[in-house]
């Protein structure tokens, strides 16, 4: 294991408040336990960790992740895991060679605290600085059998504004319309919602044009408009 993923799973532990760590796993419906330290502490622990020792290496970098998430026994070790990936300094490191890591990540956090975070601060960076290499394979999650990979397609355009790839966020959004899953019925209003900051009159002629969108996602898509 790596000596940053010992020093921020040590942190997590000097920092674990055991009066909050229930109710913080009963919020989330949790099996893996919680530390009970908020995201502003984790923050904290992981500016520290890194500056007294960063990962020199993308591969040192891949392995720190990896020991965070796989070896986690608190679901804060995962949190750390997809916000070091993200980190101010090594957000270039991750490539479209990571989208496995993303894919193995959704599939097994399979809720939305980890979705939303990996594919909006994640795999929506890979997608707009590569799309060639990024379209297909989210292309690809758009129709999996998993929910959480759908909704991963669905939402991770939620931060690109302008460069909305707005037939891919079609695309994804029809694949699961006739899916009556909350999470995913929630994502769709979401996607749209946002996308409406940048173009509204896209999203009210999709809306109109697409009478099998539920209630659910109708409502949040035009919440603004």
């Amino acid at each position: 294991m790596s000596t940053l993923a010992d020093a921020l799973r040590a942190g997590l532990a000097a920092a674990a408040d055991p009066e909050a760590a229930p109710v913080m796993q009963a919020y989330m419906k949790s099996d893996m336990p919680f530390r009970g330290v908020p995201q502003p502490v984790r923050a904290r622990i992981l500016r520290e960790g890194v500056q007294a020792a960063p990962p020199p290496t993308h591969g040192a970098l891949a392995a720190t992740v990896d020991a965070l998430w796989d070896g986690a026994e608190f679901r804060e070790e995962r949190y750390l895991a997809t916000a070091l990936a993200g980190y101010r300094g090594y957000a270039r490191w991750p490539d479209a060679d990571w989208l496995p890591r993303y894919r193995h990540w959704v599939v097994t956090g399979a809720w939305w605290d980890h979705v939303d975070e990996i594919a909006s601060r994640l795999v929506g960076p890979l997608l707009r600085a590569d799309p060639g290499r990024v379209t297909p394979v989210v292309r690809r999650w758009a129709t999996d059998p998993d929910p959480w990979l759908r909704r991963t397609a669905i939402v991770c355009q939620l931060q690109s504004k302008g460069d909305t790839d707005v037939d891919l966020l079609a695309d994804a959004i029809e694949a699961s319309l006739k899916d009556e899953g909350f999470f995913l019925r929630k994502g769709i209003g979401w996607a749209l919602r946002q996308h409406a900051r940048t173009d509204p009159l896209w999203v009210r002629e999709f809306v109109d044009t697409h009478p099998g969108l539920s209630p659910l996602s109708r409502k949040e898509a035009l919440k603004h408009l």
